[in-house]
This record gives C-alpha cells, structure tokens and sequence, in this order.
C-alpha cells in the first residue's frame, strides 16, 4: 500500500481542540471539535456548505464505550444547532465536506447511508440513529467518487482518534498490508479455541471464537484483584451486548472483537491472566517471536 500524507492543523494550538484534517490531492476536508467549541466551529466557512458529522460521546454501556450520531444537512451547521439544543450525549463533533464545494445532496445522503451501514457493521461502537436510510440511486461516476471519498474517511479518521468505521481487512492489498498469520489460543479443558489476528496494528480476536462463557477468577493482591475486575468487567460487557453469544457453557464470538494487547486478549477468553506473547501461537511461532521479526538478536 502506497504511503499518505495527512495534514493535520489544529486552529487554536491545542491538542483535542479545534482541527482539521486533509489527505493530499483529496478533495474532502474533515473539521472536528469538542462540544465547548462548537461556536467556534460554526463560525468557520464549511459550517455553511453540505456535508456529513458525526456526534460522538463517551459511555460505558456503549459498544467500545462509544455513542455514534451519523447525519447529513446542505448547510451543517444548521443542524448541528439543532442537535445541541435537543441532543445531550454527545462530547465531539466532527465534519465532513468537499473543499471544492462539490457535494451534492445527494452526495450527502449516499454519504450518510453509508457511513450508517459500516459504523453498524464494524460494531464499535453504538449507533444512535433510529433509521438506517437507504442509498439514494446516484450516478455510476459519482457513486464511484463517493466511494474512493469513503475510502480516504477510512484513512483520515483513524489518525484524529474515531475508529467507529475501522473494519477487518476485505481487499487482497490491506490483507498483505496487515501481514499477519492468524493466531490461535487453546485450552482443552476450558474449551477455548479462539483465533486472533494483528489487523491494522491492533490484536483482534476473530468472530467464530471459542472462549469462557463467565470470568471467574480471583486473587488476593490487591493489584491482581484489580486486574482480575477490569478483565471481569470486558468479559461482561462483551456478553451484554452480544459481541459473545453464550450455549451450552461456551462462549463464542458474534464478530471481530480489538483489545488493547494480546495478553488482555488471552485473559478474557481464558478467564485468567496470560503472557498473550507466549501463549499466542501461529504456524510460524508465538506472537512475541513474529512481533520480533527483522530485530537483531
């Protein structure tokens, strides 16, 4: 895969504050900003042009602790006053438009719908729209320029810190991009048999995964009891919201699950702690051993 310059620029100096985000030679332009800023952001030229946003806020009984609002307006900034009138959840907006005021809107709306169908189906987080809409007839030229557009979303995103859309790898050039064997973790007696691959730099048990269908273990010290809770807590969750479908005794997962390292990984599906670099094991050796690749001795 080719390499990208991302342009970042953040207007007022401070990280987390108001920014912009663009890909060189792309003709999208993506502004994100807290809540605390919106003023501020609605007083910029693309508050006024059509586009796409995304309301996102923290929640820890949301899929990946992550409420999503996905919409569309000819002038966004219009409903984005709509939306902090009548809207109390999010924290973060962000907006998407053209910087050669191209979009359409039914651009937008192509957009919108989209964006909809694979925040849902990478499940990271959930989706407050009360309606998938369908996507409007457009084109065959400008469904395909919306869909390149989607494509850079994927890259851009990501770099600002939303990962609602980021999905497993589908094309033949990201899957030897990822360059990862798939790695699996057994434990007859538990009846684990979970795979896992590192997919776009992050440890990603697979759908189809055998884990513990309750996480019960505990410890005396008081760090391992805390660590024994916060893997507890994962587990709970993952079944609350049906990441995990339990029978019969086993769990299994509905869809690709990330975790923030192999270890945690392991710890989860075996219901205990686990070195994920030792116990992680591929055709080609542990995972600590193919993340060493191409290091001197």
């Amino acid at each position: 895969m080719s390499g990208k310059q991302i342009k970042l620029f953040l207007v007022d100096g401070t990280p987390g504050g108001l920014s912009t985000a663009e890909i060189t030679n792309w003709t999208g332009h993506v502004l994100t900003a807290p809540r605390s800023q919106l003023a501020e952001l609605l007083r910029r030229p693309e508050a006024a042009r059509t586009g796409v946003y995304l309301l996102l806020g923290d929640d820890e009984s949301a899929i990946g602790d992550v409420r999503c609002y996905i919409g569309e307006a000819d002038a966004v900034g219009d409903r984005l006053r709509q939306h902090h009138r009548e809207k109390d959840f999010w924290e973060r907006v962000v907006v998407i438009t053209s910087k050669d005021t191209n979009l359409t809107k039914s651009h937008g709306r192509y957009l919108e719908s989209r964006l909809i169908a694979l925040a849902t189906q990478a499940a990271r987080s959930s989706v407050e729209n009360g309606t998938a809409p369908g996507a409007p007839p457009l084109p065959e030229a400008d469904a395909s320029d919306m869909d390149y557009f989607l494509d850079q979303l994927h890259i851009v995103l990501p770099v600002l810190g939303i990962n609602a859309f980021r999905s497993r790898a589908t094309s033949l050039e990201q899957i030897a991009a990822t360059d990862s064997p798939i790695f699996r973790l057994m434990n007859a007696r538990s009846r684990v048999d979970a795979s896992a691959q590192q997919i776009d730099g992050e440890f990603t048990v697979l759908a189809g995964s055998r884990i513990v269908a309750e996480w019960s273990a505990t410890g005396t010290a008081a760090t391992t009891m805390k660590a024994y809770a916060s893997y507890r807590a994962q587990h709970q969750k993952l079944v609350a919201d049906g990441a995990v479908s339990v029978t019969d005794g086993v769990g299994v997962t509905t869809r690709d699950i990330v975790f923030s390292s192999p270890s945690t990984a392991g710890a989860v599906s075996l219901g205990r702690s686990c070195n994920g670099r030792v116990e992680w094991v591929s055709s080609e050796g542990t995972f600590g051993a193919w993340e060493s690749r191409g290091l001197a001795p």
